[in-house]
């Protein structure tokens, strides 16, 4: 559930005597921050500590301690510390970064306008819609049995009888159960369940939903398996599976055979334009392409999944965010081919906590700005996660030459295990097969808190900033990490044209950079 009292943070305001792009000398003011009913927090002349997310959030759920034990090859992680003294130390903010000059010029704007900015991100990111109402009432609402309209569940193709339950469905007046039957294996092509609905609608896939094999089925819908448009009060779950049958579409990825074109396969889930949905207790797996994605979506939580791909399945992301606000994914396994979470522009206010990754790419926010685009991402937090053999650990990726933003990002509790690129900033992103050309504008990259990270690198590099010259990297700090290479070599970090907070022990440490 959503928290509804969201922490407000203690920050300290610093003036310093130069400005420097990794450390800085601090003179320390305490100030509290009272919250109000609103989002604007105020100022009281006395300070105060404050409880941190952990308190907030509490032990790992007895779900998904279930689901570590269901998992037989989960591999021994580190254990994460638990917060110690210096968790509860206040941010670092240094009051050059925002324009301040120093030079007996007034500064107050520097110091109220952008303070009020500061800390409005940390209020609002936990300002999340209740999910937790029921969305139909099982007891009084419509029962809808795909097998009741001629559904046979033995491999032949069961899409139009899946499309005429729908319509029962949707059009119920007094909210109705979608009922997939358990132990059948229900062939679809291509299809799309359309809303708004009459009333709120529950979909039970208690079976199997098994995508079409052959892919001249995909002609008219290249991009898309199973779709649901415009679906709101809505909630999928069931404990059955649904099962992308990709392998063909793997085979002839350009990334499997270089010779053959490179196009676009099928996304096998996708919920476009769904508002207050539900999704949870299913296994999504072997999808031709992404696993999962939600587009243009108010008001999501996604639970309870286990999405599972070949580690060599190319482009298989698990679940994919775009342009989506007030979304939590949590207490769900995931093993692909591509990111385990990919959250991309236009997306805000998104919590994923209790996640299993790897193998795959990692959690990943971006790519960011692809052909001089805009694109903004804010408000993430990456809440007790463990990865193993993933590509990369957490990152943010963004190409050249875009421009929007990446801002108020936390990434903390997370265990790692044989992972490369566990910590990694790239705003020289470049996914193609010729070189990229050095452009000039960027996706600014700030505000973005690494903490309580643990475990091993499959690289040297166990942490690595690689920031743009003209837009560096700004705000970002680094406390308790303690990341060590695989085998008998010494982690490493690399900070490029980064502002760079460290707090706690930080260990590997990136080199002090001094630069105007």
């Amino acid at each position: 559930m959503f928290s509804q009292n969201p922490f407000v943070p203690l920050v300290i305001i610093l003036i310093s005597s130069s400005s420097c792009f990794s450390c800085f000398q601090k003179v320390p003011l305490s100030i509290k921050l009272d919250q109000n009913h609103g989002h604007n927090p105020k100022l009281s002349a006395y300070s105060t500590s404050f409880s941190t997310i952990n308190n907030q959030e509490g032990n790992f759920s007895s779900t998904f301690s279930s689901l570590v034990e269901y998992e037989k090859d989960i591999y021994e992680f580190a254990k994460i510390d638990q917060v110690g003294p210096e968790e509860t130390s206040p941010q670092m903010v240094n009051v050059d970064d925002f324009g301040a000059h120093g030079d007996g010029n007034n500064d107050d704007g520097n110091f109220s306008s952008n303070f009020s900015s500061l800390v409005e991100p940390e209020t609002d990111i936990y300002e999340y819609t209740k999910l937790d109402k029921v969305v139909v009432d099982e007891t009084s609402a419509q029962m809808v049995n795909v097998d009741d309209f001629g559904a046979q569940g033995d491999g032949t193709d069961d899409s139009e009888a899946f499309k005429e339950a729908w319509k029962e469905a949707c059009s119920s007046e007094n909210g109705a159960v979608f009922v997939v039957p358990k132990n059948g294996t229900y062939h679809l092509n291509p299809i799309t369940f359309s809303g708004p609905c009459k009333s709120d609608v529950t979909m039970k896939i208690r079976g199997t939903i098994k995508a079409s094999p052959h892919r001249s089925d995909y002609e008219k819908s290249p991009r898309h398996w199973v779709a649901f448009e415009r679906v709101n009060n809505f909630k999928v779950e069931g404990g059955g599976t649904i099962n992308g049958n990709g392998k063909i579409w793997w085979q002839n990825s350009c990334k499997i055979n270089k010779t053959l074109p490179c196009v676009g396969a099928p996304t096998a889930v996708t919920f476009n334009r769904c508002n207050n949905l539900r999704v949870g207790n299913l296994r999504i797996k072997n999808a031709q392409q992404i696993h999962l994605t939600f587009q243009d979506c108010v008001d999501v939580r996604a639970s309870k999944l286990k999405v599972q791909a070949p580690e060599k399945s190319p482009n298989t992301d698990g679940i994919h965010i775009t342009r989506t606000q007030n979304i939590q994914v949590m207490s769900s396994v995931i093993r692909t081919g591509d990111d385990c979470i990919s959250i991309v522009s236009g997306s805000k206010n998104v919590r994923a906590t209790d996640i299993i990754c790897g193998p795959g790419h990692g959690i990943s926010i971006g790519s960011l700005g692809k052909g001089n685009s805009e694109g903004k991402v804010s408000d993430v937090v990456v809440n007790r996660a463990k990865l193993s053999r993933t590509t990369n650990g957490v990152r943010i990726k963004t190409w050249q030459g875009g421009s929007g933003y990446a801002k108020n990002i936390k990434f903390q509790n997370i265990a790692m295990h044989n992972v490369t690129n566990p910590i990694i900033i790239d705003q020289n992103y470049c996914d193609q097969n010729k070189p990229c050309p050095e452009q000039y504008s960027a996706v600014q990259v700030k505000n973005v808190v690494y903490k309580n990270i643990k475990g091993t690198s499959a690289s040297e590099m166990a942490i690595k900033f690689n920031c743009s010259k003209t837009f560096p990297c700004q705000g970002i700090l680094l406390q308790n990490i303690n990341l060590v290479a695989e085998g008998d070599g010494i982690a490493t970090a690399s900070c490029e044209n980064v502002r760079l907070e460290t707090r706690g022990k930080v260990s590997p440490s990136c080199p002090c950079q001094s630069k105007d």
